[in-house]
């Protein structure tokens, strides 16, 4: 299912794109023809800016293509990423176009150029650019909302800076026909600056997406709050999020109790991240690790000195309790690691005759010079339990 609406906004967006694509191409075209034919620097800077719509827009389907497709062999987590560095080369051109233009145009607005009157046909043109501009920004705009992809939102701004540029285009042409000539290259600065604010703030978001930027602090404890609420959750911390491509990643602690069973703890923690699904739709990574004490703070286990697993345990309580008669009439051996310690839980048959608190003791004091050794607990269970299937 999830698979098919994946198709279903990838077809969407793909749409949508082609369309722009055509209207980007019309009215390059159109505007660098008209405005080389009347002279104006603001409508040719303005068709060249609707040529790199154009070549954007290839960039954009290119991205959404291979983008959207499913993890691989080599992308395991999924093509994401290529989604956030074609916006991050589609910033990159735009600042190029925007320094073009400026530069330009502030020659030419110094240079004394004169500017004609552009003529009706001129200013009609760029009306009708204007409002097929803003058409497709709105177009784009609703479709990459539905199908939430943060590069087919940039290219829908793109177009809303085209439509932007193009107005003050009109406001100089009509400026230029009743003979204020120097509104042209002032307009086609502006035009530039416009074109290059844009572009940088898709650079900034691109990067800061590339570098792993973790979602605001207030969003953060929404999750907090959310994977706290979980019944047999203790507590949560070391709680990290990046984004890719518009989706969000989380991974987190999760501390239950210390003696609960792994299959009880693990279904804890699928809770959690089911409720985390649920209330953040962006959501398409989480993974959780279940502690049994909080150890926030303490750093990477990986890189600290490790205790002896269970092979190592039960040898070396052998070696101390071998002739116990609680030892002899073990049923299971529990291990705990708390406190950096391995405390132990011996399950027996209620044949011993003993306290289980002065068994423990007896344990313990044999066992003394063990430093890794914790808490000794003597746990008996009944014949009918442990006859039960």
């Amino acid at each position: 299912m999830t698979h098919a609406i994946e198709q279903h906004h990838s077809q969407e967006a793909k749409r949508v794109t082609f369309i722009g694509a055509w209207l980007d191409g019309i009215l390059s075209v159109v505007k660098v023809v008209v405005g080389l034919l009347v002279g104006s620097a603001a409508l040719v800077a303005d068709g060249i800016h609707s040529l790199s719509d154009l070549v954007t827009d290839g960039f954009v389907l290119a991205a959404i293509h291979y983008g959207r497709q499913e993890p691989d062999d080599d992308h395991h987590y999924g093509h994401g990423r290529i989604e956030t560095l074609t916006t991050l080369l589609l910033g990159s051109v735009l600042i190029f176009v925007a320094g073009g233009i400026a530069w330009s145009s502030l020659d030419r607005l110094f240079s004394g150029t004169e500017v004609g009157a552009p003529g009706i046909i001129a200013i009609a043109i760029t009306i009708a650019a204007l409002i097929s501009k803003e058409w497709i920004f709105r177009y784009t705009m609703r479709v990459a909302k539905r199908v939430n992809s943060k590069l087919l939102e940039a290219n829908a701004w793109h177009s809303r800076s085209d439509a932007l540029s193009t107005l003050v285009v009109l406001i100089a042409l009509v400026g230029a026909q009743f003979g204020f000539g120097w509104l042209d290259a002032a307009a086609a600065i502006i035009v530039g600056l416009l074109v290059g604010k844009v572009g940088w703030d898709l650079l900034w978001e691109s990067a800061r997406e590339l570098v792993d930027t973790a979602l605001p602090e207030n969003v953060q404890q929404q999750m907090h709050d959310v994977a706290c609420s979980v019944p047999g959750v203790d507590s949560v911390h070391d709680l990290r999020t990046r984004q890719s491509a518009g989706w969000v990643m989380v991974d987190l602690h999760v501390v239950v109790g210390p003696k609960i069973t792994v299959s009880e703890a693990h279904e804890i923690g699928n809770e959690v991240s089911r409720r985390l699904r649920h209330e953040f739709p962006l959501l398409t990574d989480v993974i959780f690790h279940v502690d049994p004490e909080d150890d926030a703070g303490e750093g990477d286990p990986s890189r600290l000195p490790g205790l002896p697993l269970r092979p190592e345990v039960e040898a070396a309580l052998n070696e101390r309790w071998y002739m116990h008669p609680v030892w002899r009439t073990l049923s299971e051996l529990q291990l705990h690691y708390l406190d950096g310690k391995v405390s132990v839980s011996l399950v027996i048959g209620d044949a011993v005759n003993q306290p289980p608190q002065c068994l423990a003791s007896q344990l313990k004091g044999l066992a003394s010079d063990i430093e890794w050794l914790g808490h000794v607990e003597i746990l008996f269970i009944t014949r009918a339990a442990s006859n039960a299937p």
